[in-house]
């Protein structure tokens, strides 16, 4: 089988390994596609430290068939169509719960455990979920990561209600995906943007409000007022700390940022005194298990919903992939098609 390694940090290379076989209570899966993550270009550069040690498959997001099971398999059959977990030992129930001396147990798939760049991979059956049919492997491959965090963020963790102001920024992964889950919520969303074009593309997607963050630097104030000057009720934060002043500048007093991403840094300045006078909740968001992965699946399944796909790039064409969401012009989940 064909699959990429990350032989050191910085370098990848497209290698041909033995294809692996299923032991007892394991899974082989013919990986059909993955699905690129801000974590996954973090990952091959080095950005985790001592986390993950090279050599090992990076990207954590796929999707493909099982090709074969070992021996006591009840959860799927060969053939059926699925998406790995991206925390394959995290089954069920809340973070805080997990026990310690098993932590190196749950680490995520794509660093340091073997991820989705592969055209097979053994996984334990309790680690895949069957996929809607209505979703093709690329879809699908959005949903372990990018899909959960935000289902965990609007869905699972979620202090919103019907009718409640949602505010997303930007229109990656994470964020589409909290502006579709935020809608079928019966939420009304608010949606920043640096790019006129992409505020259009979310309005279509059911934005409520589009601001642009860069003709409209104090955007904070700006949403505060598209909701009638008292605040959004939720900030589903994927800046990290540039953006930060201004989430709390735009949610209402007793509102609840939700802490996903560092994309415009991980470490600055931290506006206590407005997190306080402003009674604010303050919830991290580090994607989810297994058991809310496969409710976020039933929801998506029910409302037919689609992700969406910026591009699909072949195996072969892993590094123009990382190059294309590097550069910050896609929209929706940037792909790559295998096998």
């Amino acid at each position: 089988m064909k699959a990429v390694i990350l032989e050191a940090f910085g370098k990848l290379e497209l290698r041909d390994l033995p294809t692996p076989k299923p032991g007892p209570g394991q899974v082989l899966v013919r990986i059909r596609a993955a699905s690129l993550n801000y974590r996954d270009l973090l990952m091959v550069k080095g950005g985790y430290g001592s986390v993950a040690k090279p050599p090992f498959v990076p990207v954590s997001d796929g999707a493909g068939e099982v090709a074969e099971v070992g021996p006591g398999v009840a959860r799927v059959k060969p053939g059926d169509r699925v998406t790995m977990s991206f925390f394959q030992k995290w089954l069920a129930g809340p973070a805080h719960r997990l026990d310690p001396r098993a932590l190196p147990d749950k680490a995520p798939l794509g660093g340091p455990n073997d991820g989705a760049l592969r055209e097979f991979g053994v996984f334990d059956e309790t680690g895949v979920s069957v996929i809607p049919d209505h979703l093709s492997y690329e879809e699908a491959a959005c949903l372990p990561c990018a899909g959960l965090t935000a289902w965990s963020a609007v869905v699972a963790q979620a202090t919103t209600e019907p009718g409640d102001v949602v505010l997303t920024q930007g229109s990656g992964g994470v964020s589409i995906f909290a502006l579709q889950f935020a809608k079928l919520r019966g939420c009304r969303v608010i949606a920043t943007s640096s790019s006129d074009e992409k505020i259009a593309r979310l309005k279509a997607l059911g934005a409520d409000v589009g601001i642009n963050y860069k003709t409209t630097p104090e955007w904070g104030k700006a949403a505060r007022a598209a909701n009638g000057g008292q605040g959004v009720d939720q900030v589903v934060e994927v800046g990290g700390a540039g953006t930060l002043a201004q989430s709390i500048r735009a949610t209402r007093f007793g509102g609840t940022l939700s802490m996903i991403g560092v994309l415009d840094g991980a470490a600055g300045d931290m506006p206590v005194a407005l997190i306080v006078m402003s009674n604010l909740r303050l919830q991290g968001v580090t994607v989810g298990n297994r058991a809310d992965l496969d409710q976020m699946i039933r929801a998506i399944d029910a409302a037919k919903l689609k992700p969406v796909v910026d591009s699909v790039f072949p195996l072969a064409k892993w590094a123009d992939a990382m190059a294309h969401m590097s550069a910050g012009r896609h929209f929706g989940k940037v792909c790559i098609g295998i096998g």
